[in-house]
């Protein structure tokens, strides 16, 4: 028997330049092509990735008045618009550090909707209250929580005794689907590849800047390649200079479709404080292309299978990580072993596999 269609919004910071936002994006598309109603409330007027279903961009009107009474009037249409539409599931992929903020929205905005709280991120305050008793405050009656691994997954039962949590990995959908691929000329004939946000207090490039530069990649004509947009551009730009690394580190803005870029590297890097599940692995190892990787909360270890796929390295130590970047130049039949088997050892990860949770978790009730 055909399942109801349901009509579900989702609520997210932005679409644009974050692993977070390219997850809205990409279950806006998982749910049209399941034949759900699919509505999109964008906190910010950052839309960058292609998305399908209606786009409610209340950043447009915080961009035209963002004073008191110009938010008054944001919560008001977002109210209104959650009422009118009658929503079977409203799935929040925000962060959601602020109690006050948090509060209203549950207890104004969510009041009478069943909504599926998202959690992206290890670093767990940036969606819940650290003080257990203001966590129950706000999400008793939560109708579920989404951890992206399992690792967020069993730190939300442990610490905050959930019990209503899924887990369900980033969706990941062909980057040629949806968005024109990039074309950036000039590309070294070798390097590695770093593409994220530029945000060194989470991606933390300065680790990956200090092992690539006391690397054997520098003599051996291998480049760095950051792929990205964010803050500290301008001061990792200042750093690599300070490094002497000025010819050798290559800048490039956010793509939104970056495949030909990673099947042309040698190996991806990701050097993170924290993650939740990274796509940046995913989407690079889907595409034959290996990791290394550090192993931060939480993520990575539930991706890489070491000397297999890629290679895992304790975090914060630019000279274990120097090591395993020469390890991937050095040692061919690694390296070799880790292309062949990159694909295929995300293949679980399908679109198939999270379609089919995510189908199962709204017809639940």
């Amino acid at each position: 028997m055909r399942k109801r269609k349901k009509k579900i919004a989702i609520v997210t910071s932005s679409l644009g330049n974050g692993g977070a936002e390219r997850v809205s994006a990409n279950l806006s598309y998982m749910f049209s092509q399941l034949g759900h109603d699919v509505h999109i409330i964008s906190i910010l007027n950052n839309i960058s990735y292609s998305y399908k279903g209606f786009l409610l961009n209340l950043g447009k009107l915080k961009d035209q008045n963002d004073s008191f009474f110009g938010k008054i009037k944001r919560y008001k249409i977002f109210k209104d618009y959650l009422k009118n539409e009658k929503f079977d599931f409203v799935i929040d992929g925000r962060t959601r550090p602020l109690f006050l903020k948090e509060f209203l929205i549950n207890k104004i905005l969510y009041s009478n909707q069943k909504v599926i709280f998202m959690v992206h991120s290890y670093l767990i305050e940036n969606y819940l209250p650290k003080n257990k008793i203001l966590a129950n405050l706000l999400y008793r009656k939560a109708h579920k929580f989404v951890a992206v691994s399992n690792e967020i997954k069993e730190l939300l039962h442990s610490k905050y005794k959930l019990n209503q949590i899924n887990f369900i990995p980033n969706i990941l959908l062909d980057f040629n689907e949806y968005n024109k691929e990039a074309n950036i000329q000039n590309l070294p004939k070798k390097f590695i590849l770093f593409f994220g946000r530029v945000d060194d207090k989470v991606k933390n490039i300065s680790l990956l800047i200090n092992a690539y530069e006391i690397s054997k990649l520098v003599k051996n004509d291998i480049f760095l390649v950051i792929l990205g947009n964010g803050p500290d551009i301008r001061v990792m730009k200042k750093k690599v200079n300070s490094l002497g690394l000025g010819g050798r580190v290559i800048f490039h803005p956010f793509q939104c479709n970056p495949e030909s870029i990673i099947k042309k590297a040698l190996f991806s890097v990701l050097t993170s404080r924290f993650e939740g599940f990274p796509l940046a692995l995913i989407e690079s190892l889907s595409r034959g292309t290996p990791v290394v990787s550090v192993d931060c909360k939480s993520g990575p270890k539930e991706i890489i299978k070491n000397n297999s796929n890629g290679l895992l390295v304790k975090n914060h130590n630019p000279q274990l990580l120097s090591k395993a970047l020469n390890k991937m130049i050095e040692d061919k039949k690694l390296y070799k072993n880790c292309c062949k088997n990159a694909s295929n050892s995300v293949s679980h990860l399908s679109y198939e596999f999270s379609s089919m949770a995510w189908e199962a978790l709204i017809n639940e009730s």
